[in-house]
């Protein structure tokens, strides 16, 4: 049935339900809530040791905890309500509610970009100006980098919703994930959608794609000054403190890309790997980041495990 968001009655969208496999569903969501879980405990595991250890009151783990805590929000923003869809077949979503997750979704998201490129930076000036470290990136000046990342993402990701607010909609109210992203939503106005395309790339290329092109440029230059040791076991010892930041980027790019070729090339594409790539992308990094840095960072390890046989010894 047409409707438009100036209508009497209130707007909504439809959320995707996993094609071929909608009477399975309430079974698929099981998987899909345990990685919420393990992402909600491992999160919150790392915001924990940080607080309660003195020795990672350093920028490199405040930078992890503003990950940990985006993480949590990014999920907590998606997961329940694509849970209650799965399992309740609540499938409808109102245009207001649809606007604001998508807000938080896109602001969320350029906030963790920020702080990735902020820990780039930070590991480049640990590395490349040792001596220059603690006097550049002193804790006051991570929580600024902090606030500064999340009010980048609320700027610039802000007009969005606001652009799509005036828009009439008609026809499909089907969504193509089980959340609602910018790009879906305005595919479905029946209007022109110029202005809102045009800021919509423009957002992502000065936010994500420019933090992506800085932290290549940072890495570049920490890998020039790496291969000016002599000693090949000096060079990985040096490197490998940036490992565990790789491959946190990789896990917010990698299904960041992934979910905008599929939304620009993949019109052909199955129905299932659009709601695939979408889980992927709330999920993957929310679930990835605290088990990357617990199995690099020996302090975290040993403070878990810590916990861990404290909890075993208390009396029941």
């Amino acid at each position: 049935m047409p409707f438009s968001n100036s209508s009497e009655l209130s707007p909504s969208f439809l959320l995707a339900s996993i094609p071929g496999l909608e009477a399975a569903q309430a079974w698929l969501a099981i998987p899909l809530c345990s990685a919420y879980v393990l992402a909600l405990l491992g999160n919150c595991a790392v915001l924990l040791v940080v607080r309660a250890e003195p020795s990672l009151h350093a920028p490199m783990y405040l930078f992890l905890c503003m990950l940990a805590t985006i993480d949590l929000a990014l999920a907590t923003a998606t997961v329940p309500r694509i849970l209650c869809f799965y399992w309740f077949g609540s499938r409808e979503i109102g245009f207001g509610a649809c606007l604001l997750q998508m807000f938080l979704i896109h602001a969320l998201s350029a906030a963790e970009s920020s702080v990735l490129l902020a820990m780039a930076v930070d590991r480049y000036v640990a590395i490349c100006h040792p001596l220059r470290h603690a006097a550049i990136l002193t804790n006051g000046a991570t929580a600024k980098v902090g606030l500064l990342a999340m009010a980048r993402g609320v700027l610039f990701f802000l007009p969005l919703p606001l652009l799509l607010l005036p828009l009439p909609f008609c026809g499909s109210r089907a969504l193509s994930h089980s959340f609602c992203l910018h790009q879906d939503v305005m595919n479905l106005a029946c209007a022109n959608t110029t202005p809102s395309v045009v800021y919509g790339l423009t957002a992502i290329l000065l936010v994500m794609g420019l933090d992506a092109v800085l932290i290549c440029l940072s890495y570049l230059l920490i890998l020039k000054a790496v291969l000016r040791l002599a000693a090949w076991r000096e060079r990985l010892k040096v490197f490998s403190t940036c490992i565990a930041h790789i491959c946190v980027v990789l896990a917010f790019y990698v299904p960041l890309i992934g979910l905008s070729v599929v939304h620009r090339f993949g019109k052909d594409l199955a129905p299932l790997v659009h709601v695939v790539m979408g889980n992927v992308y709330i999920l993957v990094p929310a679930v990835l980041n605290p088990i990357i840095y617990g199995v690099r960072t020996k302090q975290i390890q040993r403070r878990i495990l810590s916990l861990i046989h404290v909890a075993d010894r208390t009396p029941r």
